[in-house]
């Protein structure tokens, strides 16, 4: 098969570093791709948002699958547009894709759809959620547990120039759990657990993510079976009822309450970087389970996952979340490599032999052990490897859990 990926980021490089492992596998290519992506397919110089000239690619190189990558592209409508060319694709079409799109509409769906979550506030007042209705890249959600916070959030979200969804603080343990649909059935992938804040102990602002780990202690596969059906199979049976089913990766954001699972948000696409732990640990051809899920039956799918741990670290600019960084020297990634680490490139760039900066979350780095405790270990030491000019990361991505676990 010849797939064409789009996206440019950590999770790109991660499927990209999956897909290439498939006997099914005769050519990848990824546009735009990115340092790292480039040694496991051809890039090719198109965003990821320009429809016309991805369509063009894929009939030029006659692509059996695209899978798309970030959530701006779905969106906008990129796979509607690719479909109407006559390419198979995995990835939602803007209607289905509007899940994560609008805040509104998701809650509307899930009402309809009959899926437990978070209660709207009609009035802004701590403690809350506020949330902004549209895209945002991760940095849109501010948790209010007090005034100073909420009056904070209301600035900041005011700066982004979107409606505004206010809910309920819910507390509990929060879980990324993805599944593979086809446009009816669901096939769920292992959960994952990711850190939202800047700094250790979940200090600072939301970003895009900060570090993630699979699995997530006492969530056996009898609790994912029960969360996909009251969750992702409602609503994947509730957007097939309106005429807009949805085929890609369904990513439900949960919190495990007191009283029962919530859905905190839902995402049209594999997250970031939970993507990044969950597929080191899968066992099974990604490739056949895409190809399938596109071609509107995943019945005969097969995912599991090992008994392996993984950690993932992000390693991300002086400025993050505020600004990204560019053009910065980074050294260490093949030492990191020898290590055992995988690093997967999120925001970087080369010019000749030397690798730079080129994003706010620039590298993904990510171990698999026999244990929470050793997968984080090699992470970290994978980190110790690699540096750059102003380089900041959590230094507390498991930690707690693999205490527990020992």
């Amino acid at each position: 098969m010849k797939v064409l990926l789009i996206g440019a980021g950590g999770r790109e490089h991660a499927l990209a570093w999956k897909l290439s492992q498939s006997s099914h596998l005769d050519e990848l290519h990824a546009a735009p791709g990115n340092p790292g992506i480039a040694r496991l397919a051809e890039c090719h110089p198109v965003r990821a948002e320009d429809a016309e000239s991805l369509l063009d690619l894929a009939h030029t190189l006659a692509a059996d699958l695209v899978v798309i990558g970030p959530e701006a592209p779905l969106v906008a409508g990129v796979g509607d547009e690719l479909r109407h060319g006559g390419i198979a694709v995995f990835g939602p079409g803007r209607e289905a894709a509007r899940i994560e799109g609008s805040k509104r509409f998701a809650k509307e769906l899930m009402r309809a759809a009959g899926v437990p979550t978070a209660q709207t506030m009609s009035v802004a007042r701590p403690p809350c959620v506020v949330k902004v209705d549209g895209l945002a890249g991760g940095k849109g959600v501010f948790v209010c547990p007090d005034q100073e916070s909420l009056d904070a959030a209301l600035r900041e979200a005011a700066r982004l120039g979107q409606p505004l969804v206010i809910e309920e603080l819910l507390e509990g343990e929060e879980i990324s759990l993805f599944a593979l649909a086809d446009g009816v059935n669901a096939l769920p992938l292992a959960p994952a657990r990711d850190y939202k804040r800047i700094g250790d102990d979940d200090t600072g602002p939301n970003t895009g993510g900060m570090g993630s780990y699979s699995p997530v202690p006492g969530l056996e596969a009898t609790d994912v079976e029960e969360l996909v059906a009251a969750v992702h199979r409602p609503v994947l049976a509730e957007l097939a009822r309106r005429g807009t089913p949805f085929v890609g990766l369904l990513y439900a954001g949960l919190m495990l309450t007191d009283s029962g699972p919530k859905v905190l948000e839902f995402n049209c696409r594999f997250g970031d970087p939970e993507t990044q732990s969950i597929l080191p640990r899968l066992q099974g051809d990604l490739l056949e389970a895409l190809t399938a899920a596109a071609r509107g039956d995943l019945r005969s799918a097969d995912l599991t996952a090992d008994d392996q741990a993984a950690v993932t670290v992000v390693l991300a600019g002086r400025e993050y979340p505020q600004r990204g960084d560019s053009g910065t020297p980074i050294n260490g990634v093949d030492d990191a490599e020898a290590s055992g680490a995988l690093v997967f490139h999120a925001g970087t760039a080369s010019r000749g032999e030397q690798l730079l900066t080129n994003g706010g979350r620039v590298l993904n780095v990510t171990a698999v052990g026999p244990s929470l405790e050793a997968a984080r270990e090699r992470a970290y030491a994978g980190c110790a490897a690699i540096s750059f000019d102003g380089m900041q990361f959590r230094r507390d991505i498991a930690g707690r859990e693999a205490k527990v676990a020992t």
